[in-house]
Formats: C-alpha cells, sequence, structure tokens
C-alpha cells in the first residue's frame, strides 16, 4: 500500500471524528465538564465505521461484568472456610464443608476475577488507542489548517507539549471512565446490596456515610489540587518552549556567547516548576492520607459492630472474616473512585489547552461547495486589493495589476512596501480585505485552497528543509514521483552533481531545518523540488537575496529555467535579478508606484532608476573590494603614488 493510500484511508477514518470535533466546546477543568468532555469523546469510543472496535466494547463489558461478579462472591469462600477451621457447617453446603475445597474456591475466584479484569483491558486496549490516535490526527490536521497569523503568534515547543499532554490526557479520561469509572460504580452497588442483605441497614448506614465522607474530601481535595496542576503544566510549557526556541536558535546562541544565558532562563522556568511539582505531590500525600483516615474510621465502626455480636453470640467468626473481607473489598473501589476522580480531572486540565486548539477558528475557509481551478492557464489578477493585518496598519491600499499567463512580472521596492503580502494573498494564506485575486477569472476564495496552492509554486528567501534526506526533500514537491524524476528534477536545478558526490548521495541527512547544506546549496534543493512539483505559476519570493553575488548568478541561471514558459511571479529585493521581466511593478507604502520595463523605468528617472544607482555602487564597490582581496591572494602589493 502507497503513503497515498494509506494516508486516504486514514482520512476517511478521521472523518465522522473529524465531524465531531468541529462541534466539541473548549473544555474547562474548572468547569465541572467531565459529562461534556465523555459526550465528544464517544464518538471515538464508539466509532460508526469500526463495527470490530463496538464488538470490543460489547465484550470488554461483558467480562467486568463477570469479574465484578466473582469478586463479590470470593469473600463469601474466604468466610466460608474460617467457619469450616473453627468447626462452624451447619449453614455451609456439603460439598463445601472441606476447608481445603474452600481456600482452594476462595483463591480460584480471585484468579478468575484477575483474568477477567485482564481479558477487559486487552479487550478494550485498541478500542483506547484507537481513540487517542484519531484525537491526535484530528488536532493535527486542525493545526495545519490554521491560518498563519496563528503560528506566527505560537511558540512551537509550546505547542508540541500542548499536543503532548492533550494525547496523555485522553487516553486517561477513556482508559478511568470507561475502562475503570463503569466497573467501579458496579461493584461498589453490588457491595453495598450484599452488606444491606447479609448484615442489615446499621452496617449499610456506617458504609454509607464512609463513602459520602470519603467522595466528598477527594473531590474537595482535588478540585483544590487542579490550580497546582494547571500552574505546573504552564511552567513545563514555558520551559520546554524556551528550551526548544534556544536549541533551534543554536549557532546564535554560539554566536554571542549566551549560553549562560539561556541556561538562567530555562532554569527560571524549571524553578517554577519545581515549586508546583513539589505542591502537587505534597498535596497528593495529604490527599491520600485524608482518604485513608476515613477508610480507617468507617472499617473501624463495622468491625467493632461485628465483634460485638460474633460475643454476642448472634454471628460466625466467618461472618466477622466476611465483614472485613467485604470492607476491604470494597475500600478497592473506593480508592479507584478517588484515583479515577484524580486522573479525569488532571487530564481534564492537561487537556484543556488541547480542546482550546480545536476550538482556534481556522480563519481561512473553504466556501461550502467550493470546487477546485478549472483549466489551470496562469493569468493572475490583482483587483483593487486592499489588505491589513491589523485595522490601524494597511498594507496594501489599492493594489491593481495582471501577470499573463506565462509571462514574468516583477515587483520590487523597499522593505516594508507589501511585496512578500502578494505572495501570501495568492497563496491564501491570508484572506483580503478588499478587492479580489483571480487565477484565469477564478476568485482565490471560490475554490478550494488546496487546488490553488497546488497550482503555484514557490522558492522562498528562507528555505527550510526537513531533517530527512535529500531525495525525500526533493520528492516533497512530488510524493509519487520516481528516483529518476528526482534525479532529474536535480539536473535542472544544477545540484546533482553536488549530490552524486556526497557520501551517501541522495540518502544523504540535510539535518534540522537544512542546516548541513549550504545557503546556495538548499536553494537548489528548493528549485528542484519545485521543478518536480512543475506548477503552472511560480512565485521566486527574494530567491536570491541571501546570497552571494557569485552564487546568485548561478542560482539565476537555474531559476530562468525554471521558470519558462510558466507564469511567474518574482518578488525581488536585487534589481539585478528582474531585468529580463516582462513587466517590473515598483511599491512603494503599499501602493504602485511605477510600472514597466527595465529600460523604461530607468528612464523615467523615478524610485527604480535611484534603486537601481544604489544598488549598482554597491555592486561595484563588492567587486572592487572581492578583487582587491584576490589580489592580495596573489601576493600583490598594490602602492599608491609617491609622496
Amino acid at each position: 500500500m502507497t503513503d497515498r493510500t494509506a494516508s486516504a484511508r486514514d482520512g476517511e477514518n478521521a472523518k465522522p471524528a473529524a465531524k465531531a470535533a468541529q462541534t466539541q466546546k473548549a473544555v474547562s477543568a474548572d468547569e465541572g465538564t467531565t459529562y461534556q468532555t465523555l459526550v465528544n469523546l464517544w464518538p471515538y469510543i464508539w466509532p460508526e465505521n469500526r463495527p470490530d472496535l463496538k464488538a470490543r466494547v460489547l465484550l470488554a463489558i461483558f467480562a467486568l461484568v463477570i469479574a465484578k461478579i466473582v469478586t463479590v462472591l470470593s469473600p463469601y469462600f474466604f468466610a466460608w472456610a474460617s467457619d469450616a477451621l473453627t468447626g462452624e457447617t451447619s449453614n455451609l453446603p456439603a460439598f463445601l464443608v472441606a476447608p481445603v475445597m474452600l481456600v482452594l474456591a476462595y483463591n480460584v475466584a480471585r484468579v478468575l476475577a484477575v483474568a477477567f479484569n485482564q481479558l477487559r483491558d486487552a479487550l478494550f486496549a485498541q478500542v483506547g488507542q484507537h481513540a487517542v490516535r484519531q484525537l491526535a490526527i484530528i488536532t493535527f490536521r486542525h493545526l495545519h489548517r490554521l491560518s498563519l497569523r496563528f503560528h506566527l503568534a505560537r511558540r512551537t515547543g509550546g505547542l508540541s507539549r500542548v499536543i503532548e499532554r492533550g494525547v496523555k490526557g485522553i487516553e486517561a479520561i477513556v482508559r478511568f471512565t470507561i475502562l475503570n469509572g463503569i466497573p467501579t460504580i458496579l461493584e461498589f452497588a453490588i457491595m453495598a446490596a450484599v452488606i444491606s442483605i447479609q448484615f442489615g441497614m446499621s452496617y449499610l448506614t456506617i458504609v454509607a456515610i464512609m463513602i459520602v465522607a470519603y467522595v466528598w474530601f477527594t473531590i474537595k481535595a482535588s478540585n483544590w489540587r487542579i490550580a497546582i496542576r494547571r500552574e505546573m503544566n504552564q511552567s513545563d510549557t514555558e520551559a520546554n518552549s524556551k528550551a526548544i526556541d534556544s536549541l533551534l536558535n543554536f549557532e546564535t546562541v554560539k554566536y554571542f556567547g549566551n549560553e549562560n544565558m539561556e541556561a538562567a532562563r530555562f532554569d527560571v522556568s524549571m524553578e517554577r516548576y519545581e515549586a508546583a511539582a513539589t505542591r502537587t505531590w505534597t498535596s497528593l500525600a495529604w490527599l491520600n492520607f485524608g482518604q485513608t483516615v476515613i477508610l480507617g474510621v468507617g472499617m473501624a465502626a463495622c468491625m467493632v459492630l461485628s465483634a460485638q455480636a460474633v460475643m454476642a453470640g448472634e454471628q460466625t467468626i466467618g461472618e466477622f472474616v466476611l465483614i472485613n473481607a467485604l470492607l476491604m473489598q470494597i475500600s478497592i473501589p473506593l480508592n479507584f473512585i478517588g484515583f479515577i476522580y484524580r486522573e479525569i480531572r488532571q487530564g481534564l486540565a492537561d487537556i484543556e489547552s488541547m480542546f482550546d486548539l480545536l476550538g482556534a477558528p481556522t480563519e481561512i475557509e473553504d466556501k461550502p461547495g467550493a470546487g477546485p481551478l478549472r483549466a489551470v492557464e496562469g493569468r493572475i489578477e490583482f483587483r483593487d486589493v486592499h489588505f491589513h493585518y491589523d485595522a490601524d496598519r494597511k498594507i496594501l491600499k489599492g493594489i491593481d495589476f495582471d501577470v499573463p499567463a506565462g509571462k514574468t512580472i516583477a515587483i520590487v521596492g523597499p522593505s516594508g512596501a507589501g511585496k512578500s503580502t502578494i505572495s501570501r494573498l495568492l497563496f491564501r494564506f491570508y484572506d483580503v480585505t478588499g478587492g479580489a485575486v483571480t487565477i484565469d477569472g477564478q476568485d482565490v476564495r471560490d475554490v478550494t485552497q488546496e487546488s490553488v496552492r497546488m497550482a503555484i509554486g514557490m522558492v522562498p528567501q528562507d528555505t527550510v528543509l526537513f531533517n530527512d534526506t535529500i531525495a525525500y526533500n526533493i520528492r516533497y514537491g512530488r510524493p509519487d514521483a520516481s528516483d529518476e524524476e528526482i534525479r532529474q528534477a536535480a539536473r535542472m536545478a544544477q545540484i546533482h552533481e553536488f549530490i552524486e558526490g556526497l557520501p551517501q548521495g541522495y540518502d544523504t541527512e540535510v539535518g534540522e531545518r537544512g542546516l548541513k547544506l549550504s545557503g546556495g546549496e538548499k536553494q537548489r534543493v528548493a528549485i528542484a523540488r519545485t521543478i518536480l512539483k512543475s506548477p503552472p505559476i511560480l512565485i521566486l519570493d527574494e530567491a536570491t537575496s541571501a546570497l552571494d553575488t557569485h552564487t546568485e548568478r548561478e542560482i539565476q541561471t537555474a531559476l530562468d529555467q525554471v521558470s519558462k514558459n510558466r507564469t511567474t511571479l518574482v518578488i525581488a529585493h536585487r534589481l539585478s535579478t528582474v531585468v529580463n521581466a516582462d513587466k517590473i511593478i515598483v511599491l512603494e507604502a503599499g501602493r504602485i508606484a511605477e510600472c514597466g520595463t527595465h529600460s523604461g523605468l530607468l528612464e523615467a528617472n523615478g524610485l527604480y532608476a535611484s534603486m537601481w544607482a544604489r544598488q549598482r555602487e554597491a555592486s561595484e564597490a563588492e567587486e572592487r573590494l572581492r578583487a582587491a582581496q584576490e589580489a592580495d591572494d596573489m601576493g600583490i602589493v598594490t602602492r599608491g603614488p609617491k609622496a
């Protein structure tokens, strides 16, 4: 099965869950929304398109019912064995008189109870993990649907931590509510009925008071601990964000020798985490101690009543043992109630940030019924386009231009003029606030985002590669491309020979963000990736501005080859790269200041001519400096005139 087929299958499986996720409310651990959370999680536990998982749920429920029945019966064998050992056999069935048989029956019952509990866990394991997987992939897909604006404001390290804790929190809630919560309540109900029938209402009243006090104390203490848990989570997220940010900027840290400063910043967050984590564990100790006291008082009261009944001849030793065994047995589900409540509340605290992510608006949405771009030739139009990131800071102010199919249009201008914003609007990372952007006469807001982005290739200024092989990064342009097609794209990008010269060739790892390659090598990989995609529209966004003059000329040759017969939009800072464009648009302060060919704009002697003159002077100065360095390297001394 190909990766694409597998992805499609997973996507189909995720659709019902995705629909449920879109309607769910954000969850807060302070709002007592456990029930709402379970309602939101139910489609993942009982998936409509997975009858095999539904069967597992039913079998797991059957196994847990059998386990609880056996659990309740096992103390009776213990009590009967005690009576048999003391000679109290009048109330026992004839075949159970032998103490050895009763002891064996007691232990067999214990083994069976554990066996059915383990069977329940094994049956439910796939159900729980499937729910976790579906929620994780839905969150991952949702993050990719969120706008560029959202991701520019987030910290990668903190975001990854939120997802990690959220997935674990979901697993805890699914496991402890469905797998342990329901059986615990069932066991408690059966045990309460047995105590009532076997020993009377006085015992049941004591047990009921003990349970109410236990649950009340557990809820109060757990709610108090939620605030501590949230503080610990926030400190953990902050520490992880700083660590990831520092490691991603490893070279910058080294340039300025700020290792100690980075360590100090990280330690500040870890100090807060340490304090919150310490309070979390300390509060847990107090919670456990309080629960033990409540259980101890309740058990002591029932045991005193039973001891008095034995001394009065109203109960046998076996019944004394039975009430002790039943109380010990009921303490297990009670402990589980406290544990389950704590885990669920902590799980809610862990997933509330993840649910906030799922509740974040996607901002850029396809219109209902939107179809793909039709018959893409590549004609681009910007019609009176206005745009702002913030209402009080307008970026584009009435931009009008068109790019005929197969032609090359360059957009130049000072920094902050709005050049890169144009490419983001064309890719529909943002929607225009006024006017329209069209491709072949079709407004990009009326067609699917996927079809728009499939029609456009991008070679950006800052090429960031995946931490994988060169082959993987080139194949990213078209995942189903063959090895020969990858090599052909590399040849066209003039990087094939370089790759072949590497010890591992196309299997060479490029490192985090491609840092094992030089700037020019990364740009060539990006060009090869775009060639492989073979889009009708090409955007070159400052594709050579970060390179030296020599490398820029080599890259420009590859770019000229790529842009042949394609509609090309060149966003450039270095004017030397756009002299052959069919038309050059000069932006200034969000408006088109000039428009024309290179020669025509020079003759107009306006903003473009001024920019050209300054860059020409800088380029000539650079050439003189390079020539002087080469001469110095060859041992040639340049002497000035004699005094």
